[in-house]
């Protein structure tokens, strides 16, 4: 297969560009992922060093396995790399000469957009540098999600202005990957954070964080109760590039970060994980608001309402000595798998991995869960590596059998929920995955330790995989 799988092997000879056909096709034609991207933070650590992207060695075949095999140092200090993604994805696959190739780093802390070429998969490379003031010309700061539009090009979720307040917006980049403007007008929407679409039904989803000013120092549960911190679902007509529709998601609907769409072009169903209010929210289109809106007359106003949101899956808080009130699960992160039968997700305070089986999108079924790391993990070390913080990022197997994951959310709250993290240093961690029986085991063999590098223990943020990934393929 090669770096830009362009489909020349393919059963779907009519894919020309980057990436496969349809998400079956990406089960059924992906090979073993045998390299990891994943970033690793020195930003709010006491050394003096820049973050960096890791090649890890995932093949088990391999002399190296489990160990970071090249570092890619960020060409200056402070970035706090979070999100990143790929220049090109399955959305444009009919693009022909477009490859899978370029991934899209930005700092978010420090609003600088770095551009890596992985041509050479085991030694990628720095080609290309986005200063901040060239962001903050746009007013606009600190980059999140990074996806790539059917069209070609990039899109960055921004969550803030240039002076790190709000309202964010998103930054458009074009195939060059060089800054081609604002995508939105300017004060759309005040919070941001992370983005799904379905160019099928024209839709895009975006969510909410808090402003830059408001999260990066860390997190105070004063500027929570001043309601400096989200809780509505953002969805927008996708070609007009306007809000159409704020979904409103309450009390109960603190903080959605991750928004994804199941994997099928067609559906209209997805996911998005409250993070402070520990709930899994299910968004779907509603088609009777969906066919009013349609049949209105050019003096009628469109009908309000096409999608809703309901809570699908609580966590329960837990007392813990030392906290006044009951510890959040705190899920941080989910995915679907492409074949649409599993959400699975990470609760980082209460130290678990679970999977729901989401065949019915409305009811999702608890499948199976690892307690570990965390506050409350019943595994607490691996290899015997001592765990601290509990699981945060996650990233599946094309094939979905094999699930990741890594335990650094970000700098400051790291510091304040998991200190020790700074000191050990973050792993990443896997387990093996059975979608026959929705099962989890543990794989106690795989471990993946960013505390012992060379200038000192590193924290490792999110996974992505050469060949793409469920976090960021979108079809059409």
């Amino acid at each position: 297969m090669s770096s830009s799988h362009t489909g020349e092997h393919s059963e779907h000879p009519e894919v020309e560009g980057p990436g496969y056909a349809t998400p079956q096709a990406a089960i059924e034609e992906s090979e073993r992922e045998t390299v990891a991207y994943v970033i690793g933070l020195y930003t709010g650590t006491d050394i003096d060093a820049p973050d960096f992207l890791a090649v890890v060695d995932v093949d088990p075949e391999s002399s190296t396995y489990g160990e970071i095999t090249h570092r890619i140092e960020m060409p200056t200090k402070g970035d706090e790399l979070h999100h990143f993604g790929w220049n090109a994805c399955s959305s444009s696959c009919h693009m022909e000469g477009l490859e899978r190739r370029y991934l899209v780093v930005p700092g978010n802390r420090s609003s600088r957009i770095t551009v890596i070429d992985t041509k050479e998969r085991d030694h990628p490379e720095i080609v290309r540098v986005i200063e901040p003031e060239e962001v903050h010309e746009l007013d606009l700061s600190a980059p999140h999600t990074v996806h790539c539009p059917a069209g070609g090009g990039v899109m960055v979720s921004m969550l803030g202005d240039a002076d790190g307040e709000l309202p964010g917006g998103f930054l458009e980049l074009n195939e060059d990957l060089e800054i081609e403007g604002r995508w939105d007008l300017p004060g759309e929407i005040e919070m941001n954070y992370d983005f799904w679409y379905q160019p099928r039904h024209n839709v895009m989803i975006s969510s909410e964080w808090a402003a830059p000013e408001t999260y990066q120092p860390g997190f105070d549960m004063e500027d929570v109760e001043a309601g400096k911190y989200g809780h509505r679902l953002h969805f927008w007509n996708w070609g007009d590039k306007t809000v159409e529709q704020t979904v409103d998601l309450g009390e109960e609907g603190l903080v959605p970060l991750e928004v994804r769409f199941l994997h099928s072009p067609e559906a209209t169903h997805g996911y998005v994980n409250a993070a402070l209010s520990s709930n899994i929210f299910h968004f779907f289109e509603d088609r009777e608001a969906r066919s009013a809106s349609e049949g209105a007359s050019g003096d009628e106003p469109r009908a309000d309402g096409r999608w809703r949101a309901e809570k699908v899956i609580d966590f329960e808080g837990r007392d813990l000595e030392g906290w006044d009130m009951p510890v959040p699960a705190l899920p941080t992160d989910i995915l679907i798998s492409m074949d649409d039968r599993y959400l699975f997700g990470a609760n980082w305070l209460h130290g678990e991995v679970w999977m729901y089986d989401i065949s019915d999108p409305a009811n999702p079924r608890h499948a199976d869960s690892i307690s570990i790391g965390g506050y409350f993990g019943d595994v607490r070390e691996v290899k015997g590596r001592e765990l601290a913080a509990g699981p945060q990022m996650v990233q599946l197997s094309l094939d979905g059998e094999r699930l990741y994951w890594t335990t650094s959310l970000y700098s400051t709250w790291d510091d304040q929920f998991f200190p020790e993290e700074k000191e050990r240093g973050s792993v990443m961690l896997k387990a093996d995955v059975d979608p026959r029986r929705g099962t989890l085991t543990l794989d106690e063999d795989f471990l993946v330790d960013f505390g012992t590098l060379p200038e000192g223990p590193a924290r490792a943020h999110e996974i992505r995989w050469p060949d793409g990934d469920c976090t960021s393929d979108v079809w059409q």
